[in-house]
């Protein structure tokens, strides 16, 4: 599982179910008598009423682990029940096993702690299953990414991500240094090689500058991060996706177009995230 495509609203998820899951054991039936009385009343719990346990506790906590397991195993995301996707489902049970608590409370002349608990954890459940999609809040990664150790120019350095043989990756945008470069002192000139050829033998700054000039306009290449898994079109404006952005991994953006960034892959593929809402910049 990819906990790196969890959002805050599937961990209200799984503390509801926890929640659910406790109420379980605790008593549903209360008590008003003196203690001499209650002591005589047995105490019965959800598991030992078979609609409640099954109609309620059950139904809430499968409901919960399907919307968590659609979002957070990718083979699960297009799996489909009646035409309905998983995490769908999974809301409805959690909207069931909240209304069937509720009735439960109604219908109950002196509810116990197990019946007020398990309908608390199931009105959240279903809450945090439905509004989950709908508030920003909830939307947030669950776990951000982590933070890139440097920020490099693209194009500039010769031990940039991506390239075959040299040192670094994406989702490790600090790229060492090939072994045998020349390094540069901080706030200094680079030191003379002793081995190097003299000073007429190399060739002008210009002509060593050249090709390497930052791209046109005011946009600056950067890494970044997605929130949750986005998927990434084609230049030419097709609508089938041709790779899919995973959340914890480092991509970086060479062109702006329009509201949407040009992203590149692992494998050198280009493309259209028309989605840039919430990424994390590096």
């Amino acid at each position: 599982m990819n906990i790196r495509s969890l959002t805050r609203g599937d961990g209200v998820l799984i503390g509801a179910a926890v929640v659910l899951f406790i109420a379980s054991f605790l008593s549903i039936n209360g008590c008003d008598a003196s203690p001499e009385i209650c002591e005589q009343v047995p105490s019965t719990n959800a598991w030992e009423v078979s609609p409640l346990g099954w109609g309620a506790i059950i139904l809430g906590i499968a409901g919960a682990a399907l919307v968590v397991l659609s979002r957070g195993l990718p083979q699960l995301q297009n799996r489909k029940v009646a035409g309905l996707e998983l995490g769908q489902v999974g809301v409805a049970f959690t909207v069931a096993s909240a209304w069937n608590m509720l009735m439960w409370m109604f219908e109950s002349v002196n509810a116990g702690a197990g019946l007020v608990l398990g309908l608390i954890g199931s009105l959240i459940l279903a809450g945090a299953a439905v509004a989950g999609p709908l508030v920003p809040a909830l939307k947030a990664p669950l776990v951000s990414a982590p933070a890139p150790q440097t920020q490099q120019p693209y194009g500039m350095q010769p031990g940039q991500p991506g390239q075959p043989g040299v040192g670094g990756g994406y989702g490790y945008p600090g790229a060492q240094q090939p072994y045998g470069a020349q390094q540069q002192p901080y706030g200094g000139q680079p030191q003379p090689d002793p081995h190097a050829q003299p000073a007429a033998a190399q060739p002008a700054p210009q002509a060593a500058q050249g090709g390497q000039g930052q791209p046109a306009g005011d946009f600056a290449p950067f890494w970044f991060a997605v929130p949750v898994a986005r998927p990434l079109y084609a230049e030419d404006g097709s609508p089938t996706p041709i790779a899919e952005l995973a959340p914890g991994t480092w991509y970086l953006a060479v062109e702006q177009r329009g509201p949407g960034l040009i992203a590149q892959t692992q494998d050198g593929r280009r493309g259209v995230l028309q989605d840039t809402t919430g990424i994390q910049r590096g």
